[in-house]
Order: structure tokens, then sequence, then C-alpha cells
């Protein structure tokens, strides 16, 4: 299946990615980069592999998850299948307000 990125996905990897060059170094930040490809290589080839996140909100009602491959795995990946694609919706940390952030734009506080 072809993968799509969306605009929000983007810019959250590439905030995660920053934050990483400050907190941890270029080397670390490129091996969170390069979890996140390879998850969404894995999930181009076996889309069915997340499990739906069972958000109440309709927007997100046929959203899936799966984390950033190790070690960046507390990093989720939302995505949604429409229909030969897998469309990367967001990209975030396990540990937030879930359904209230994905429904933010981006980068809102």
């Amino acid at each position: 299946m072809n993968v799509r990125k969306t605009d929000d996905f983007i810019a959250d990897v590439e905030r995660q990615y920053h934050w990483y060059v400050v907190e941890a170094g270029v080397e670390i930040a490129d091996r969170y980069l390069d979890a996140v490809k390879a998850a969404c290589q894995l999930l181009s080839r076996h889309a069915l592999i997340g499990p739906e996140g069972g958000f109440a909100h309709p927007r997100l009602r046929e959203w899936r998850f799966y984390p950033a491959l190790r070690p960046f795995h507390k990093h989720v990946l939302f995505y949604e299948i429409l229909s030969a694609e897998v469309v990367m919706r967001r990209a975030m940390h396990g540990h937030r307000d879930l359904q209230r952030r994905l429904l933010e734009p981006s980068g809102a506080v």
C-alpha cells in the first residue's frame, strides 16, 4: 500500500526530531527518524497490524495506531486506511490525553 503523510504527521515528527537534537544529540534524533520511517514501511506492507484506536469521536473512529520501532516505542503513530492507502495522521508520545490531542492541530499547546 502507498503511505501518505499528512502535514500534521510531518509536523509532529519534525517537532520530536528537533527535541531529540537539543536534548539527546543528532545521532539519537536520526535514530528516532529511522524508527518512524521503518514503522511506516512496515505499515505499508501490513496495514492491519495496528489495532483500532477505539476512540469515541467520529473523526477518530477509524484511526489505528502503531508504535515507532524500539527504542522509541513510546511514540505512537496514528493512521487510517483509505482505499489502497495508509494515511499517517499524527505521531505523539503515548502518555498524552490522546483523544484531545489528536483533535488539536499539530503544535497546539
